[in-house]
């Protein structure tokens, strides 16, 4: 039986699954994309939920938008397992920052999977409010002894995952991931990415600090997930503003998916 470095190793040289891979990144900028557009219609006065389940139920309402479901929760699922391949194989000489690559993946890996469980449900006919989930699920962890301290911590956890974002995005770390053409192109893919990951990092930080709200004023509504962290912008002063200005940086990050799909070191 072969060991998981020998199976990852196998499958990271599988050309079928790289390819169904990097179909995974393309279906990942069309969420992102979508969930943009939903962005920009809450700041302009339109609904909508802003999340993945929002943009779940405007791909199912589109022409063949079943099938492209099931396209996004195969192409996400086969990303998800590179990029635990990627965690099992790191080879950092550096213990320290292995292990907090393995961490990355692994983290990654999670999330597509859990958008990849999204689409699939939609595909499937049913339905996903992840702002109700996260908010019960708020409620039933503040009901436990240390729960308030649970809440705030996860919501640590996500700003941080934001700011990293953010920090990625001005850094242009990303860049060490992809094989950048040379000329305009090439300048043109660094930009989406740093205004992508920029916008991307707004928003999830944004939903950590719903999550830290929420411990400190034990209101387990006041944690919403993604949808309820853009709509608590447009409440900001300039915050329709601000809003489709996310908005419009999250279509420009699933632009920039769609050039990883073709630039990205597997």
């Amino acid at each position: 039986m072969a060991n998981p470095k020998q199976a990852a190793a196998a499958a990271q040289s599988s050309p079928a699954l790289e390819t169904i891979a990097r179909i995974g990144y393309i279906v990942l900028g069309i969420v992102h994309a979508v969930i943009g557009g939903i962005a920009i219609s809450v700041a302009t006065g339109g609904g909508g939920e802003a999340d993945q389940g929002g943009a779940m139920e405007q791909i199912r309402s589109a022409p063949a938008g079943v099938v492209l479901l099931w396209v996004i929760a195969l192409g996400l699922a086969a990303l998800a397992i590179w990029q635990i391949g990627e965690a099992i194989l790191e080879r950092n000489p550096d213990t320290k920052k292995k292990w907090g690559y393995r961490a990355k993946y692994i983290g990654t890996a999670v999330a597509y999977f859990a958008i990849a469980g999204t689409a699939l449900t939609y595909a499937i006919g049913g339905n996903s409010d992840s702002s109700t989930q996260t908010q019960t699920f708020s409620a039933q962890l503040m009901a436990t002894p240390g729960g308030v301290f649970l809440i705030g911590f996860i919501g640590l956890v996500v700003a941080a995952i934001g700011v990293a974002f953010i920090i990625r995005g001005f850094t242009r770390a990303f860049e060490k991931r992809l094989n950048i053409p040379a000329g305009n192109t090439g300048r043109g893919i660094v930009t989406f990415g740093i205004v992508g990951y920029v916008a991307k990092g707004i928003a999830v930080a944004i939903t950590g600090i719903l999550f830290i709200v929420a411990a400190f004023t034990h209101d387990a509504a006041a944690a919403g997930g993604l949808d309820a962290a853009l709509h608590s912008l447009a409440a900001l002063p300039m915050g329709t503003v601000i809003l489709w200005i996310v908005g419009a940086g999250l279509i420009i990050y699933g632009v920039f998916c769609l050039f990883r799909a073709r630039y990205a070191r597997m």
